[in-house]
């Protein structure tokens, strides 16, 4: 009889891991619906896209934790209208790009885009817009390389606050167990998370069955919980103060009704980085690059015409 116990145990201990060994690789097969092209870089395939006209001046947009590329189809819709050649891409572990494993911290992250940028002969003088993890990542990026950016532009960014509860900080903090909660748990949570979006206006049909389609491939969920010990974990508040001094305009754009974003981040920011330019929009959840695309744009056209450039 323990016996039988102890198998059950095992099993209940195991389902989630053999559950992730299930999904679908991300292989040729997978890929062959994907919009755009490929780059092969030191960590693996990197989907990315281009948009706009061929000449215009060049924007590079970065999503964040768990919504591949495809979260920037309305504001790149946008951008390419103002006159800008849009370059999007995959991060490692989402959308079609490959899933390598390792920490994915700050320098996992500004790697992949440094190698993608020379891939695809961007230079400097360029425009560099993130979106909620991906905002750390265009931080850290925009640190490191101050000199090739023309302008940052951050979407309801993650790196700027700290507010985790108590399941998020065993999940960080607590290696095995913290594995095994994530691999058990998230995949319900996303989908009560995306589905609570479902019914908004967005500038990406589609955008909910696509963000729960990312569940159904191997990589994903290992992908976010890194992420969640490595990038999520770094703070770039001073940073982002120290772009003043090297001369990079930087403007930040918060949705009013964001529950994602720790709420002292933009207050943080007002204190710390008193340069930087935040605007608000009233309405806007943490999706407001597809659910508020045209206020995203109104204020970039606007923050352009009294000078940020």
């Amino acid at each position: 009889m323990i016996w039988l116990l102890v198998l059950v145990v095992l099993l209940i201990a195991a389902a989630p891991f053999l559950r992730e060994r299930l999904r679908k690789p991300m292989n040729s097969q997978a890929r062959q619906s994907a919009p755009g092209a490929f780059a092969q870089l030191s960590g693996g395939l990197t989907h990315y896209r281009w948009s706009g006209p061929l000449r215009g001046p060049v924007a590079v947009c970065v999503h964040g934790l768990t919504t591949p590329s495809f979260v920037w189809d309305g504001v790149a819709r946008g951008l390419a209208a103002m006159g800008y050649r849009v370059l999007s891409y995959d991060l490692y572990g989402r959308g079609y790009s490959d899933r390598p494993e390792g920490l994915q911290d700050s320098r996992f992250f500004t790697t992949q885009l440094e190698q993608l940028l020379q891939d695809q002969e961007v230079g400097d003088d360029f425009t560099l817009i993130g979106y909620s993890m991906g905002g750390a990542i265009a931080t850290a990026f925009a640190a490191a390389h101050p000199t090739r950016l023309r302008e940052l532009i951050l979407l309801a960014p993650a790196g700027f606050g700290s507010s985790q509860g108590r399941l998020t900080r065993m999940i960080r903090h607590v290696p095995l167990m913290g594995s095994w909660l994530m691999h058990a748990l998230y995949p319900a949570l996303h989908i009560r998370s995306t589905e609570a979006e479902r019914n908004l206006p967005t500038s990406v049909p589609g955008i909910t069955d696509l963000q729960q389609r990312e569940l159904g491939f191997q990589g994903f969920i290992p992908a976010v919980l890194t992420a969640l010990r490595g990038i999520l974990n770094e703070d770039f508040t001073d940073e982002l103060r120290g772009l003043h001094k090297a001369g990079v305009p930087a403007l930040v754009i918060w949705g009013q009704d964001d529950a994602v974003i720790p709420p002292n981040s933009a207050g943080r920011l007002a204190e710390r980085a008193r340069s930087v330019r935040q605007e608000e929009i009233p309405g806007a959840g943490h999706g407001l690059p597809y659910t508020h695309s045209d206020e995203v744009l109104q204020i970039i056209a606007e923050n352009h015409r009294r000078g940020l450039m």
